[in-house]
């Protein structure tokens, strides 16, 4: 499922700023977690993903880190159900709080389509509706030896008052083994007109044993995000 990303949260005032140094170069888990697998993507991210015992069967975990360390975390459910993430940086949690059309990805693996329709509240008091689709392209691409499905979205996100304050379209990848969905290419607006391109692609996958896996030091894109900050700030 199109979910929610770190841009849309920033576009809603909750944003990533400045963030704390990294304090380990690898990542460690909570208690009862195992990490299942590292991700290095565009953009000069890199994602933790990882399981609980203490959760229900099928959730997952992912945590996301800049080069200035962890970001934002979020947990979707065996059918890519978003059901809760959190802005690292300020603190600030939303949950699932009610759904018109769940998140299936059975259904879209099935049929080659998938609607959702669902609301979310934030620990400040703000709820939102978040009304979309994916659909799969029929293209598939292998990064690394992982298989990936391309799919197609598009996602508007509403205020409580019906008021639309982003519009996202884009390329993603599902992962139909790990039953998830990963970043790619995209455009979003905010309510303001303001309009963002990202490419948040997966590039290396690390697990268990491999080099490179818990690593928490985004390796791609880097410079690239460093020049245009230079850019705009020089």
């Amino acid at each position: 499922m199109a979910y929610p990303t770190a841009f849309a949260l920033a576009c809603l005032g909750l944003g990533l700023g400045a963030v704390q140094p990294a304090a380990a170069a690898t990542f460690t888990p909570p208690a009862g977690c195992r990490l299942e697998m590292t991700v290095q993507n565009r953009s000069c991210t890199v994602s933790q993903h990882y399981r609980c015992d203490g959760d229900a069967p099928g959730d997952q975990w992912a945590e996301y880190f800049s080069r200035e360390g962890a970001t934002y975390r979020s947990r979707i459910d065996a059918e890519t159900r978003w059901m809760e993430s959190s802005d690292l940086v300020n603190g600030i949690t939303d949950r699932l709080d009610g759904e018109t059309d769940p998140a299936s990805l059975t259904e879209l693996l099935a049929t080659g389509r998938d609607d959702f329709d669902f609301w979310t509240n934030a620990d400040d008091g703000q709820r939102l509706r978040h009304i979309g689709r994916d659909d799969l392209t029929g293209e598939t691409v292998d990064i690394g030896g992982v298989p990936l499905r391309v799919t197609r979205f598009r996602l508007r996100t509403f205020d409580a008052d019906g008021n639309l304050l982003i519009q996202r379209a884009g390329q993603q990848f599902v992962n139909e083994e790990n039953r998830r969905f990963h970043g790619g290419i995209e455009t979003a607006t905010d309510w303001t007109g303001e309009v963002q391109e990202t490419n948040d692609s997966p590039v290396r996958f690390s697990f268990p044993g491999d080099p490179g896996f818990g690593s928490i030091t985004p390796e791609y894109d880097c410079e690239v995000l460093m020049t245009r900050a230079g850019r705009i700030h020089g």
